[in-house]
């Protein structure tokens, strides 16, 4: 199976072409919606996930790209954190993936659509340290603070 290619524009007086895979523009827009504030991930297929399970990490999973006459279509795919004004994320996705695409290509980005798969509530912080259940460190600890400070007072007053 042969990879898609693009064909980017080249404004030089050598001869020859310059195309960029896909995927490397796939990679471009995921990397721009995920530096968007309120993306917790791209949402990408099931088998994009297995990959990620077993430690390879996939930088163009959530994002389509289709080519067109008038430039490109872009799909993206993301999970956004709970609280956040969907509309608004959306729209920051949308500017900031057709702003890089554009910079890093100089190709014309027609359309970015934005499909939010899901919400992704942030995970509150433990106050239980698993390695102290009991707090019989923390009263340890504090007991032998209490024992350098009353050693320390003793030298004080000896001098």
């Amino acid at each position: 199976m042969a990879e898609e290619t693009i064909l980017l524009a080249n404004q030089s007086d050598v001869d020859g072409e310059t195309r960029a895979n896909t995927r490397v523009l796939e990679i471009i827009a995921g990397l721009a919606a995920e530096e968007v504030a309120g993306v917790a991930r791209l949402h990408g297929s099931i088998s994009e996930r297995a990959k990620e399970a077993f430690g390879r990490r996939v930088h163009d999973k959530g994002v389509k790209l289709h080519q067109t006459e008038a430039g490109l279509d872009v799909e993206v795919f993301v999970d956004l954190n709970y609280g956040v004004s969907l509309p608004k994320v959306a729209t920051e996705i949308q500017a900031h993936v057709a702003a890089q695409v554009a910079a890093m290509t100089e190709l014309h980005v027609n359309l970015v659509n934005v499909h939010v798969a899901g919400i992704v509530s942030l995970k509150p912080t433990s106050a239980v340290d698993p390695n102290n259940l009991f707090g019989e460190k923390a009263g340890k600890a504090a007991k032998a603070d209490k024992t350098a400070s009353s050693e320390q007072a003793t030298e004080t007053e000896e001098l």
